[in-house]
C-alpha cells in the first residue's frame, strides 16, 4: 500500500513552471529526501504532494492525513498578519494573533498527545513565546512555530521543505533527535539543499532537475556512497566549469586544412557479400559541430566509427576525407589516429593496468595503457585539474581498479581528452553503467561539448541519453535497407 502516488503527473505552478513526474511512490515509513539545485522543482514536488498547483494531467493521490511546511506558507502567514495592521483604514482596531493561537489553530486540544506537546515545545523553545504576538517572531522562530504545528497534527505524512533553514545549531540538533523519534511512526518527506542534512534513516532519494525526477533510488546500501555520487554529479552540472588547458609539449595536432571539414563521407557503403550494413551515406562533420549518432543494434554505428578511425578495411574503397587526408592516398592509420580521442565500453574493459587515477589520466599524453615514462610537472598539474573537474582530485593516488565502474569511465574519458584531440569519439559511453553513473558521464560529456574546442561524435541508442550541448543528429536507420 502507498501513502502517496504520483503517476504521469503534469502540474502547473504559477504561469510558467511545469512539474512532470513519471512515477513516484511513497510507502509507509519510506522516508524520502528530495534533492536538486535551485529551480530544479524540488519544492514544487513537495507542494504537489501536498495538493498544491494546477494538475493538468495524470494522477496525484495521497491516501492519508498530510501536513506540509514550506517557505511559501511562512511568507503567506506573515503577509496575512501584516494585513491586520492595515485594518485601521476600516476603523477596526487590529487584534494581533498570538503564537499559541496559530500553534493550536485547527487542532482539538482534548485529542493532543500532551507528551508530544511538551516535547515539541521544549525542542523549539516555544514556552516563553506562546502569548507573544506572532508578528514579533523572528524568521527562525516563525519556522519553528510552523514545524511544531505540523508535528502536533500527528499527520501520517510530514512534508518539510528546507526544515532546518533559519534554525540555530542547538535547535537543529534537538530537531534532528525529534525527527529520529517520530520516524518510527510518521512518514517523512524532506526537501533539502545540503547533502549534509540528509538523515541517516532516509530510505529513498529523489534527485530533481528541470521539473522532473532525474534519478531516484531506494537506499539499500551505503547512504554515504549514494550522497557522494550526487555531490559529484551536482559538481559537474555547474555551468561555470572550465576545461584544463592543453599541454605545451604533448597535444593533438590541428587538421591539415583548418577551413576543411574534419570528416566528409560521400555516398559511403559497407557490405559483406550480399549483406548491406548501410549505403548511400553522405555526412560532413565540421569543426566543433557535435553529433549524436543513434540506431538500433546492427544498424552500423560502430562500423561507421571504424571507417573514420581507419580500423575498417572498407575505408579504402569508399570516398572518405578525414583531417585533411583523402583515405587511400598513402596516409598511415597512425597519421589519422593522432587527431582522435576514443572511448568505448570495450576499451574500458581492456584497460586492466592497476595504476593510480593520476597515472591513468597522464597515460593519455602518451597514448599508452599505464605509465611507462616520467610525466612533466605541467602534465601532472593538468591531470590533477582533470580529476578536480570530475570531483575525483581527492582520490588521485587511488588504484584505478579500486574505483567504482562509473568513476573509472569518467577517468578514461579524461584520459581521452588530455591532448585536446580534434575529434573525440564516444562509442556507447554509458553502456554498463547504472543510472547515477550514467548521469555523471552525461554531465561530463556535456561539459566537453559546451566548453571545449574538441568536436564530439557521440554514439548511443537511448533517447533519454541525449545531451543538451549536442545539437546535430544522425540516425543510422535512414541508411539501412
Amino acid at each position: 500500500m502507498s501513502l502517496a502516488l504520483l503517476q504521469n503527473c503534469h502540474v502547473l505552478f504559477g504561469d510558467h513552471f511545469h512539474l512532470n513526474i513519471d512515477s513516484l511512490v511513497i510507502k509507509p515509513l519510506q522516508h524520502t529526501v528530495v534533492l536538486g539545485p535551485n529551480g530544479s522543482g524540488k519544492s514544487a514536488l513537495a507542494a504537489c504532494i501536498a495538493g498544491q498547483g494546477e494538475r493538468l494531467d495524470g494522477q496525484c493521490q495521497v491516501n492519508c492525513q498530510l501536513a506540509w511546511v514550506s517557505v511559501e506558507q511562512q511568507q503567506a502567514l506573515i503577509e496575512a498578519e501584516k494585513q491586520k495592521d492595515c485594518a485601521d483604514i476600516l476603523d477596526i482596531i487590529p487584534v494581533p494573533t498570538t503564537v499559541q493561537e496559530i500553534l493550536l489553530e485547527g487542532l482539538t486540544l482534548s485529542e493532543l498527545d500532551q507528551t508530544l506537546v511538551k516535547r515539541v515545545t521544549d525542542v523549539f523553545s516555544l514556552a516563553d513565546m506562546l502569548h507573544r504576538p506572532f508578528r514579533a517572531l523572528s524568521t527562525g522562530e516563525t519556522r519553528k512555530l510552523l514545524i511544531a504545528k505540523a508535528l502536533l497534527s500527528q499527520a501520517e505524512i510530514l512534508v518539510l521543505d528546507e526544515p532546518w533553514d533559519g534554525l540555530d545549531t542547538q535547535a537543529c540538533d534537538d530537531f534532528n533527535a525529534l525527527l529520529l523519534e517520530i520516524s518510527t511512526q510518521t512518514t517523512l518527506v524532506l526537501v533539502l539543499n545540503r547533502l549534509s542534512e540528509v538523515p541517516r534513516f532516509c530510505q529513498q532519494l529523489v534527485l530533481m532537475q528541470t521539473g522532473s525526477i532525474q534519478w531516484q533510488t531506494h537506499i539499500t546500501d551505503d547512504l554515504a556512497e549514494q550522497l557522494t555520487h550526487i555531490s559529484q554529479l551536482r559538481h559537474m552540472q555547474q555551468q561555470d566549469l572550465a576545461l584544463p588547458a592543453k599541454d605545451s609539449d604533448s597535444f593533438a595536432p590541428h587538421p591539415l586544412d583548418a577551413n576543411a571539414p574534419l570528416v566528409k563521407l560521400t555516398n559511403v557503403k559497407v557490405n559483406y557479400a550480399d549483406n548491406i550494413v548501410f549505403s548511400g551515406l553522405n555526412w560532413t562533420i565540421e569543426p566543433q559541430q557535435h553529433w549524436q549518432v543513434t540506431g538500433p543494434n546492427g544498424s552500423g554505428k560502430t562500423c561507421l566509427l571504424n571507417l573514420i578511425t581507419g580500423d575498417h578495411p572498407q575505408c579504402y574503397v569508399n570516398d572518405i576525407f578525414v583531417f585533411g587526408y583523402q583515405r587511400g592516398s598513402g596516409e598511415s592509420i597512425w597519421q589519422i589516429k593522432q587527431y582522435i580521442g576514443y572511448l568505448s565500453n570495450a576499451f574500458h574493459l581492456d584497460y586492466r593496468v592497476n595504476c593510480s587515477l593520476l597515472h591513468v589520466v597522464l597515460s593519455g599524453f602518451y597514448d599508452s595503457i599505464g605509465m611507462y615514462q616520467q610525466a612533466t610537472k605541467n602534465q601532472i598539474a593538468l591531470a590533477e585539474q582533470w580529476l578536480a573537474l570530475m570531483a575525483l582530485d581527492q582520490q588521485s593516488a587511488r588504484p584505478f581498479q579500486k574505483l567504482s565502474f562509473g568513476d573509472q569511465r569518467l577517468v578514461l574519458l579524461a584520459r581521452a581528452m588530455v591532448k585536446h584531440p580534434a575529434l573525440l569519439i564516444l562509442d556507447e559511453p554509458c553502456n554498463g553503467l547504472d543510472d547515477i553513473n550514467r548521469l555523471k558521464v552525461l554531465a561530463l560529456i556535456d561539459i566537453l561539448a559546451r566548453e571545449g574546442s574538441t568536436t564530439l561524435l557521440y554514439v548511443n541508442h537511448h533517447k533519454e541519453d541525449a545531451i543538451p550541448s549536442i545539437q546535430q543528429h544522425l540516425s543510422m536507420t535512414d541508411f539501412n535497407g
